[in-house]
């Protein structure tokens, strides 16, 4: 399987869902312009995991997508890719994953010590996960780092949760700079919609593929990427989320979102189109300066219930959005997805970012935009229920 066009489907929507509510209730006071979050009226159902692959013994109850997520957690963990665990015949069949081997078995047997953990330690709170052993390695590491004690390496990483700065700017101060350095509210608000092409390269990918993103306010949006396979897509529109891609790159060809998933699809939208940012979360709160790429940026996260988390980097000098890092919970442990955002143009009064690369535990790929129309009309079909990829 190609890990480009499917981290496509898989990283842009890696999820956002409430984390560490503890930590995050005494923060900024909510909005009271703050809508409720739009739920869609009849949520289609995902397809669980148990449904479509064989041979699950300890890891039931996710949804398809999730089910990828937690894999990619995995890679990420060991440093390792699929065949690590998987047999070499796997690589484009989906059937041969369900073959088992002494590395598979290792593997069931390491999720339920980690559950065991969590369940006897920490009252079955996420607080051990692969990574805290592993750190990227096969083996953990058993022997104190001279280095990281003494210089040559960082003794903490950075945590997901923000600290909040007790002076500087406030989070409403950063934002309102943000729409300001955009073009300001007014111009914001007559850019509607937008049709845009150009082109993805995804991580591996030798060649660069056609790609289009639609988009209408305030929150709908499709992206699709041409493939000589078929098309895949990620769609958000009226509070419902699709995934489309072909059988070669994902096991189940299309599938609604749910949970943290339809989470990072409705922020993917709302980012979009800004002017009414700060309405994204009821709760905001302004982070620790940081540098990204030896600039300095301010950061802002924002977070409530059925919202998720999402943390904001914004450049200090032209108030731009830099970065974007949402999070999502799996049973095995949280999934980070992160948007890098540059070469920002006019368009109508309105800078926007022509080029998105988008992270996550097991890739990476890259949109850059050659043309962007704003303002045009956009079917709803759009940003309706994909098509079946391959078919017409």
């Amino acid at each position: 399987m190609r890990r480009g066009l499917s981290f496509v489907v898989v990283a842009a929507l890696a999820g956002l869902q409430a984390v560490r509510p503890a930590v995050l209730a005494a923060q900024t006071p909510p909005s009271p312009a703050a809508p409720p979050a739009p739920v869609a009226a009849a949520a289609p159902a995902a397809p669980m995991a148990e449904a479509v692959f064989k041979n699950l013994q300890v890891i039931k109850g996710t949804t398809v997508n999730q089910f990828m997520e937690t894999m990619g957690f995995f890679t990420a963990s060991l440093g390792a890719d699929c065949t690590f665990c998987h047999v070499n015949e796997s690589n484009g069949n989906w059937a041969k994953y369900a073959d088992d081997n002494a590395r598979k078995r290792i593997a069931r047997r390491m999720f339920t010590m980690v559950e065991g953990i969590n369940k006897t330690n920490f009252g079955g709170r996420q607080v051990v996960t692969c990574f805290t052993c592993h750190r990227g390695g096969n083996r953990p590491l058993v022997t104190a780092s001279l280095a990281k004690l003494y210089g040559g390496g960082p003794l903490d990483e950075e945590q997901d949760d923000v600290v909040v700065a007790a002076q500087g700017a406030s989070a409403d101060s950063i934002l309102d700079q943000y729409i300001k350095a955009l073009g300001g509210t007014e111009r914001l608000a007559k850019l509607t919609s937008f049709a845009a092409k150009g082109t993805y390269q995804g991580y591996g990918d030798p060649e660069k593929r056609q790609v289009d993103v639609y988009a209408r306010a305030p929150r709908q949006r499709a992206t699709i990427v041409h493939g000589s396979d078929g098309d895949s897509s990620t769609v958000y529109g009226n509070g419902v989320a699709w995934l489309a891609a072909p059988i070669t790159e994902r096991p189940v060809t299309v599938q609604a979102l749910t949970g943290g998933d339809l989470q990072a699809a409705r922020i993917e939208a709302e980012v979009t189109f800004p002017a009414r940012i700060k309405q994204s979360f009821p709760t905001w709160r302004a982070g620790l300066p940081s540098t990204i790429d030896d600039r300095d940026v301010q950061v802002v996260q924002g977070s409530g219930p059925g919202r998720g988390m999402a943390t904001f980097y914004f450049d200090k000098e032209t108030g731009l959005l830099t970065r974007l890092v949402r999070y999502a919970d799996s049973v095995v442990g949280r999934i980070p997805m992160q948007t890098d955002y540059s070469d920002y143009r006019d368009v109508s009064g309105v800078k926007l970012p022509f080029k998105w690369t988008y992270t996550w535990l097991d890739g990476r790929f890259t949109i850059e935009l050659s043309e962007l129309r704003p303002n045009v009309a956009i079917p709803p079909a759009r940003f309706a229920k994909p098509a079946e990829p391959g078919k017409k």
